[in-house]
């Protein structure tokens, strides 16, 4: 009863509705049955056992969820809850007509097989009929909507299940502005059918045709949406966008229902899109019973890696978001961002420096964190290369406040954003981040031990990833931005080769792990590596980038290359040599057990590399983390020794 409480005005008057199409469908069965047989005499029973009947179908409507759907969104679930119910209300006219009425009241039965087989009919007719009108009359205002406010005719690339959920996007009002014309599939079963009422007009190659043939009716095609299978190697993504720009159409994607996990939202189709291997499948159901509840902290939660962390956790139904992030410009833009999707989260953001120890001890003891993903880094080679002590103080003692703070806490587990730079370091960007590596892998050792083969209070992970595709100061936005400048496109050297994800796949991929760290399974390793496919050469990366603007390499946009810049090696790798690695049995994630120094000498070494930054050392400090991580080499050194 506290659900009919919570009923809402709309849900009563659904429930009078299906309560009066209830009431008439009796009757108007009983009339076509028995006019002229005694229907009068009849009509007084009918009417007197008729209000108890009705009261029933209410609760047998309410109970197939009748009177709590929307009916501009009824589906085919609908309508087989529709007959479920009138089954169940025909079945009760049987109970009552064979063994309360006939044998008690008339002798022979009152109603008869023929009405209540009547009944059936008109209740179904009735109750499904309404609501399909309903639902025809809001597409056709939503049409009209959209005709009046002269919505830009679209093209939909895809396959016939990828358009239909945009079409029912359309349906629904979640997409405006946007009136589909037309479908182009791959697949060819598709071709001349209709998708809710939008022919498929060809396959892909079709496209320039079907264009030009809408223009020359006046009827000027001026968008084009991509759905999921229109990225697929077989649907040619690259050519289709390269046509779609000579023809002046303006491009967006429609994301996955997985990826979206909600209302379908456009977007705009980037390069990265189509730059790399068909991504890792993710269990989304794993990362949401991971975050669903939870309170998560996430520093460096304006950066790109950090915010998109953010948007995922409160995506997969985090309870409580708390954003720390030292820089004020990009703490308001990820706040401005996330609060804009009215996530149901509630989102705090503080402005921290992960060096301050005691502002994160204060934030995080205050906070009461489930789980802290730190991101918080400084990550560009060759200014860490110049500016090494800067690195030192936030990779390497930020990184300890965070695993300390995340302790003290009560955080059930910290996941530290790693690099494959990090393996076999040759740059102080590595160097850093493998001590911040080994520093959480030492406390997550000890607390396995102190908890002597029980559960331990904190797990501690670092996760590796090489490049990230559109991240602030990857290559991809480089690219674009000398692209739109008239080139040069520079690159540093033509045998320089890189592995590269999207963000949204890598943060995915890092809370997978972080669910594989917490679960019974995980044995003893705490650094997870992303497969991040075969890497890409930079050079052929610029060339497909020039072609898919329309251009051509060499000719329109020169590339220039500029030579490999400090702390730079051509090939990074994904494992170090003397490195374990064993199976998680996770698509796109493998556990690595690298070499593991004590506790007690990574704090004497802290200790040594805090007394050296106070007094810029140079010598001091490098020593330490020679010392520290003795597979660090330079890239001339590996070089030389490689000849």
């Amino acid at each position: 009863m506290t659900r009919i409480s919570a009923f809402t005005y709309r849900n009563w008057l659904i429930a009078i509705h299906d309560a009066g199409v209830t009431a008439f469908a009796v009757v108007a069965s009983f009339f076509l049955r028995f006019q002229g047989e005694n229907f009068t005499d009849r009509l007084p029973l009918l009417l007197t056992i008729l209000p108890y009947f009705v009261v029933f179908s209410f609760f047998v409507c309410y109970f197939f969820q009748l009177t709590t759907t929307k009916w501009r969104f009824i589906s085919v679930p609908d309508l087989l809850n529709i007959l479920r119910a009138a089954s169940v209300l025909t079945v009760a006219l049987l109970v009552l007509d064979y063994i309360f009425l006939a044998p008690n009241v008339f002798g022979t039965f009152f109603l008869g097989k023929t009405t209540i087989i009547i009944y059936w009919f008109l209740e179904v007719f009735f109750l499904s009929g309404s609501r399909l009108a309903y639902r025809h009359f809001r597409y056709t205002r939503t049409r009209n909507k959209a005709l009046a406010k002269n919505a830009a005719a679209t093209l939909l690339i895809g396959r016939a299940a990828d358009a239909e959920v945009f079409l029912r996007a359309v349906e629904s009002g979640a997409v405006q502005r946007l009136w589909p014309v037309g479908i182009l599939s791959p697949a060819l079963s598709d071709r001349g059918q209709l998708i809710r009422g939008i022919p498929v007009l060809g396959t892909i190659d079709d496209l320039t045709n079907v264009v030009d043939d809408f223009a020359s009716r006046d009827k000027p095609i001026k968008r084009m949406v991509m759905t999921p299978s229109a990225f697929e190697s077989d649907a040619q993504p690259e050519s289709v966008l390269m046509r779609a720009r000579k023809l002046g159409l303006a491009v967006s994607r429609l994301p996955s229902l997985e990826e979206s996990r909600d209302t379908p939202r456009l977007a705009p189709v980037a390069v990265e899109d189509l730059l790399l291997r068909p991504s890792v499948k993710i269990d989304y159901a794993r990362l949401e019973a991971l975050v669903r509840g939870k309170s998560v902290v996430v520093t460096g939660g304006g950066g790109s890696i950090g915010f998109e962390i953010c948007d995922r956790v409160t995506t997969f139904g985090a309870a409580r978001l708390l954003i720390i992030e030292n820089s004020e410009p990009a703490l308001h833009a990820a706040m401005e961002t996330i609060l804009g999707k009215g996530p149901a989260v509630a989102v705090e953001g503080r402005m921290a420096d992960v060096r301050d120890r005691d502002r994160i001890h204060q934030l995080l003891t205050a906070f009461k964190p489930d789980i802290v993903f730190h991101a918080a880094a400084l990550k560009h080679v060759p200014i860490l290369e110049r500016d090494w002590t800067e690195g030192v103080k936030t990779n390497i003692f930020g990184s300890v406040n965070v695993a300390d703070a995340a302790l003290a806490s009560g955080a059930a587990a910290m996941v530290m954003i790693s690099t494959d730079k990090a393996i076999q370091p040759v740059s102080m960007l590595g160097l850093t981040k493998r001590f911040a590596e080994m520093y959480c892998q030492a406390l997550d050792s000890q607390l396995m031990i102190a908890a002597n083969g029980g559960t331990p209070p904190m797990r501690l992970i670092s996760v590796r990833f090489g490049n990230v595709l559109a991240s602030n100061g990857s290559v991809v936005p480089k690219f674009k931005a000398q692209i739109e400048a008239g080139g040069p496109i520079t690159v540093t050297h033509p045998d320089m080769v890189r592995y590269f994800m999207t963000i949204r796949e890598a943060c995915d991929l890092v809370i997978t792990a972080a669910t594989h760290a917490l679960s019974p399974e995980r044995f003893d390793a705490s650094v997870y590596v992303l497969n991040m496919g075969q890497p890409v050469k930079i050079v052929d990366l610029a060339e497909r980038m020039i072609r898919l603007s329309g251009l051509q390499p060499g000719y329109d946009i020169e590339i220039v290359f500029t030579g490999v810049r400090p702390g730079e090696r051509l090939n990074e790798i994904l494992f170090a040599e003397q490195e374990p690695i064993s199976e998680t049995g996770i698509a796109g994630i493998v556990a690595a057990k690298p070499n593991q120094p004590p506790m007690e000498l990574l704090r004497q070494w802290l200790v040594q590399l805090e007394h050296g930054v106070a007094n810029e050392t140079c010598t001091d400090i490098t020593s330490v983390l020679k010392d520290a991580v003795p597979e660090f080499h330079t890239e001339p050194e590996l070089r030389s020794a490689a000849r």
